[in-house]
């Protein structure tokens, strides 16, 4: 079983960054297309960003092109998400996901994700 840990949460103005952090226990992380979700109070999750094992390919969702980058560290076993210009709307809690290594590619949709971490929370104040 697979286990992610996200990290780097907190409360942050309007215009600030943040770094979020999702270490996963998979040895087999490095063949494991990652994302990230994040889901606000009383709406439904969506898709935030995503990566594939070599870097070479990202998605990103509309609303966070060009301030939201994702990365990873294969040697590290973590995927970041680095938050800049932050808005009020972007206030939700995030969750790293794992697809099971070598079961595909980069994916925007929830349901093909395997593993989910417990989530994170950002608040962003105006």
């Amino acid at each position: 079983q697979v286990q992610l840990v996200e990290s780097g949460g907190g409360l942050v103005q309007a215009g600030g960054s943040l770094r979020l952090s999702c270490v996963s226990s998979a040895r087999t992380f490095s063949r494991s297309a990652m994302g990230w979700f994040r889901q606000a109070p009383g709406k439904e999750r969506e898709f935030v960003a995503s990566i594939n094992w070599t870097s070479n390919t990202k998605y990103y969702a509309d609303s966070v092109k060009g301030r939201l980058t994702i990365s990873r560290d294969n040697a590290k076993n973590t995927v970041y998400l680095q938050m800049n210009s932050l808005k009020p709307e972007d206030t939700a809690v995030y969750y790293c996901a794992a697809r099971t290594a070598f079961a595909g590619g980069v994916t925007t949709q929830a349901y093909e994700y395997d593993y989910w971490g417990q989530g994170t929370q950002v608040t962003v104040s105006s």
